[in-house]
């Protein structure tokens, strides 16, 4: 004997999800991670065996690499809320995620609410060299400071190195937070610092800025300007690639002078894809025109941005043929063009009988 509830065909269901993880460990992970957790809990909540579900499963379903996936659980078992249990030994990337209990964690562990900012004021972590060595094998972690070096315009020394590194672990920050933290503190504060960098990195971390999806956020309500650099750039699809001091001054041009709104410039970015190669430049071009042409809506983008049509023109066989350049002979009118061909017959005739005569007279 055994009981059976039927299911819907849409999942309507509801997954609870602990304030423990809500209050305490979501401020501290990025918006990845804690997707990856959310939909893991929910396929283990619903305990449903009919569906196969791995890692690759929740990748496609978030539309992520499947390393993120892994990146995440690895995060949140450093932070002991989940555990791997591990099939196969040989295999590191073959296990099932174990969802620990939170409120029995708290009661059996003598677990307390992390506090981050206790946890840093009683714990900060010491980068030593083997850290940096070993954090250099990792490619983001390299990316990170290729492209630290460029907005420095020069390379990071070791010891600077080791102190982003702190960043990273004292303050759980991306890497890509700390670079656009070089980037706020040099191009657009003009402090070429590390210690003044640092400080923008403790002062977003104390706004609970520990992500990009936050730190976006953060500007399109404090600091418009580099909320817009970084709008064109990910709407290109260069990603965290920054722009360059030139086109950091186009694109205000875009918006102070032309005075156009945000959906005017995307849509101009969404027109310049259509070439293999889109850059700022290419975008500029299109927006001059539409700036000349009066355009200031999006609605108007149709009426006053149409290619001119070009007149119907109809050729003939005469039109095509090479023009030679006509003279004064051009007018002379020939005198056999009032003669009939049986006309200019007998006169051509009669001319040959005249000449024979003539020669055979003058033979005698």
């Amino acid at each position: 004997m055994s009981f059976i509830i039927e299911t819907t065909d849409i999942d309507l269901g509801d997954t609870p999800i602990e304030n423990i993880f809500i209050n305490d460990f979501m401020p501290m992970a990025n918006g990845t991670y804690v997707k990856v957790y959310l939909l893991g809990y929910k396929y283990a909540y619903d305990r449903d065996g009919t569906i196969e579900v791995n890692n690759k499963t929740i990748a496609k379903h978030l539309d992520i690499p499947l390393s993120d996936v892994l990146n995440a659980w690895d995060f949140w078992e450093s932070k002991g809320i989940i555990k791997k249990i591990f099939i196969d030994k040989d295999n590191k990337f073959n296990y099932k995620v174990k969802f620990l209990n939170l409120k029995q964690l708290y009661i059996k562990n003598n677990y307390k609410p992390i506090n981050i900012e206790e946890e840093m004021a009683t714990k900060s972590y010491i980068c030593s060299v083997e850290d940096l060595v070993d954090a250099n094998q990792i490619p983001a972690i390299n990316e990170m400071f290729n492209q630290i070096d460029y907005i420095m315009r020069r390379q990071l020394v070791p010891n600077e190195k080791q102190k982003v590194l702190e960043w990273i672990y004292n303050y759980n920050m991306n890497p890509d937070i700390i670079v656009k933290a070089f980037f706020y503190g040099i191009e657009k504060k003009g402090k070429r610092n590390i210690n003044y960098v640092g400080g923008i990195v403790r002062n977003w971390y104390d706004q609970g800025i520990t992500n990009v999806e936050a730190l976006q956020e953060h500007f399109k309500e404090t600091d418009e300007k580099y909320f817009r650099y970084d709008q064109v750039m990910k709407y290109l699809g260069y990603g965290n690639r920054l722009p360059s001091v030139g086109e950091m001054k186009v694109i205000d041009k875009w918006f102070e002078e032309y005075k156009f709104t945000m959906e005017i410039v995307l849509r101009g970015c969404e027109n310049s894809k259509k070439t293999s190669n889109p850059s700022i430049n290419y975008i500029d071009g299109i927006l001059t025109s539409w700036y000349h042409k009066g355009i200031k809506t999006v609605d108007e983008i149709e009426e006053k941005d149409r290619p001119s049509e070009k007149k119907d023109t109809k050729y003939n066989k005469a039109d095509k043929r090479p023009r030679t350049t006509r003279t004064k002979f051009h007018n002379f009118q020939q005198r056999t063009s009032n003669y009939t061909a049986e006309q200019l017959e007998e006169i051509v005739r009669r001319k040959r009988e005249e000449y024979y005569f003539k020669t055979k007279g003058e033979s005698k």
